[in-house]
């Protein structure tokens, strides 16, 4: 690792510099240092780690699975360490930064909540910057799979943009003028859970009707196996594909039937992305961006799922054909976007980290000639004799 965290100070000086980041994110990602750092992706099933350089690219990855949900949280914070301190043996790392599958606070500094972890209020910040002598910064994994699209992605060049995240439910992130809009508690974007149909599917949320409920991973599965579950004949072929074990139909399949040209698998395709038109039709009333960016497991279906997705924007889009209409595209980075951003994000980190180290150095040296100087005066008057005529 770098040889500058020897001299790091824990506590809050550095705590005072990460809660300065996130103001000028756009402006400050062009002088970033360009060191290697590591970007961690923590999701329901998997711990991803990646060393990423300042282009983006992954230098080395490395993948685990997420310890059970009803272990505690230091568990999980034990699998981060040995993943960083793995990747540290071979590479100079600088800064870690953490995407969470959760909300994250302001400061990102705490997971106040993950679905799939047992993290609640979890100072995830501190505790690993405990155990690591680098920076760490913690936020939301959509936020920093945005934050890679715009960087090296599918949003190169656009100013206001929102990435939408389909997989198990719906995440989401906004950029405006090239920083991250967390909302005031830091738990913005999280459209999955606008309701689109009052009354209608119970989600685990607890509310009724949410939009993941109808767009989402979790919504294509259902609708495939409750027709398996009728014996509909549509589903006959995947039925077939899976022997009859209805648990077994999952996302991916759906897709591979869909691009061998399973008609009901289509279908259901087609239907989970009219209702993602929909949502983004909203999205569009309410912040107005440039482009929608697409990404998320679910987004491998590809032309099949934004091809209709389009087609619903269009219909749906308050004021259509009197307006420009924002673009809506693929991601490009896949499963590895959130791991991208965050390192990237920790690029800022460490910035500012090392711009804050290097005056408590340069104050140190400068104490050091001052008590130098001054102890050589005094041995000089301690060498004096009584005849010695120097004041």
């Amino acid at each position: 690792m770098s040889t500058y965290r020897d001299l790091a100070h824990r506590g809050s000086a550095r705590g005072t510099v990460l809660r300065t980041v996130g103001s000028r994110e756009r402006r400050s990602h062009l002088t970033a240092p360009r060191v290697p750092t590591v970007g961690i992706d923590i999701g329901g099933t998997k711990v991803m780690a990646g060393v990423v350089d300042a282009d983006g690219n992954i230098l080395e990855k490395l993948r685990t699975e997420t310890p059970d949900k009803s272990k505690s949280p230091k568990v999980v914070e034990d699998t981060i360490v040995e993943l960083v301190l793995d990747l540290s043996d071979r590479h100079d790392v600088h800064a870690v930064g953490i995407g969470a599958a959760g909300w994250v606070d302001a400061h990102r500094a705490r997971v106040l909540f993950a679905p799939h972890l047992a993290w609640r209020n979890e100072p995830l910040r501190d505790a690993l910057q405990a155990r690591l002598a680098v920076p760490v910064m913690v936020d939301n994994d959509a936020n920093t799979a945005a934050w890679a699209e715009w960087r090296f992605g599918a949003g190169r060049g656009e100013d206001h943009l929102v990435m939408i995240t389909l997989g198990t439910g719906i995440g989401g992130a906004i950029l405006e003028d090239g920083q991250v809009k967390r909302g005031k508690f830091g738990v913005a974007g999280e459209f999955g859970h606008m309701q689109v149909v009052p009354g209608g599917h119970r989600c685990p949320c607890g509310n009724r009707g949410c939009w993941e409920q109808y767009s989402s991973g979790n919504a294509l599965v259902r609708e495939a196996r409750e027709l398996a579950a009728a014996d509909s004949p549509v589903a006959y072929n995947i039925i077939e594909r899976v022997k009859g074990h209805i648990p077994d139909i999952t996302g991916p399949l759906i897709t591979e039937l869909a691009r061998e040209g399973d008609a009901m698998c289509i279908e259901l395709l087609q239907d989970i992305g009219q209702w993602l038109g929909v949502g983004i039709a909203n999205l569009a009333a309410a912040l107005d961006p440039s482009c929608f960016v697409v990404g998320g497991g679910v987004s491998a279906a590809d032309d099949l799922l934004i091809g209709p997705a389009r087609d619903a924007f269009r219909r749906h889009l308050t004021g259509r054909g009197y307006r420009p209409e924002a673009r809506i595209t693929r991601a490009q980075l896949g499963p590895e976007a959130g791991m991208v951003g965050a390192a990237d994000l920790a690029r800022l980190v460490a910035r500012r980290f090392r711009r804050a180290n290097r005056r408590r150095v340069e104050r140190y040296e400068r104490y050091e000639r001052y008590a130098q100087a001054f102890r050589n005066g005094a041995q000089a008057l301690g060498d004096r004799t009584p005849e010695d005529p120097r004041p």
